[in-house]
């Protein structure tokens, strides 16, 4: 295991372009890039992110998934076509970036005419995964509450028909769901690629990592009886805190905890 931070926790703090030379600078072992607009999954801004990174390991990609992903499962044609131009784009990005895992929604549950069909949904899947695989990127769902994944059981229905999938298991969207993150984690098993973690206030307000009451240990324990040996990525909103070093100290807290688990 290994601990990293997501740029999507500096979002209006710093742009990417800073935010990855910043994680560089504090020689952190790894990160996940939110690419956040359409100018940003352009090839020219991955070589961008690439120069300013220096020796930052970008372990995973994240965009703005409500802007492309849902029209991939989309039944018109021409809409699913330009919903893969936009994950081609994706994709040459993370090659660019040496990324070999994509932080994946999918399905949005927006509409309340929304009817859920899960085995089209994975055959489906099944599709984004293969095409993602020829950039030798592996596709995972991540566990978001207004998204396809939003339960537990949802997660095997989709790995039995795309053996390739791999699992983000977000400790915040499990409590946002009103689930246990251990559901999700016995769910994802041996599938999960990496991890969101945040804290949790004795208030009921979301903060980071260290700053909470969030039983970390018990985390690390579960994943390393998985087998787990990705990345644990710290993934708060900018709001959570208010100096960038809090982020560092954050960071530095995760490492400490998670020595005695690598």
């Amino acid at each position: 295991m290994k601990v990293g931070i997501s740029t999507a926790s500096l979002f209006l703090k710093e742009d990417n372009e800073n935010a990855v030379k910043l994680l560089n600078e504090w020689n952190i072992d790894c990160a996940e890039v939110f690419l956040t607009s359409f100018s940003e999954y352009e090839p020219a801004f991955a070589e961008e992110l690439k120069a300013r990174k220096g020796n930052l390991d970008v372990y995973s990609v994240h965009d703005l998934n409500t802007q492309f992903e849902p029209q991939l499962y989309a039944a018109h044609p021409r809409v699913k076509a330009d919903a893969f131009s936009w994950l081609a784009k994706v994709m040459q990005a993370a090659k660019i970036l040496g990324a070999k895992h994509y932080t994946f929604h999918g399905i949005a549950r927006i509409k309340r005419t929304f009817q859920e069909n899960l085995p089209l949904a994975a055959e489906r899947t099944r599709e984004i995964s293969e095409f993602c695989k020829q950039y030798g990127v592996q596709l995972s769902y991540e566990n978001v509450e207004w998204a396809l994944v939003n339960r537990p059981e949802v997660f095997p229905v989709l790995k039995e028909r795309c053996p390739y999938l791999g699992a983000v298991l977000d400790i915040k969207q499990a409590r946002i769901s009103g689930y246990d993150y251990r559901d999700y984690l016995k769910a994802m098993g041996r599938s999960i690629t990496h991890v969101h973690v945040s804290d949790i206030a004795a208030d009921g307000k979301m903060c980071l990592p260290g700053k909470g009451t969030f039983d970390f240990d018990e985390l690390f324990s579960r994943l390393q009886d998985v087998g787990f040996t990705g990345a644990v990525l710290i993934e708060n909103y900018a709001k959570d805190f208010d100096k960038t070093q809090e982020l560092k100290e954050s960071y530095l807290f995760l490492k400490d905890k998670i020595a005695k688990y690598a």
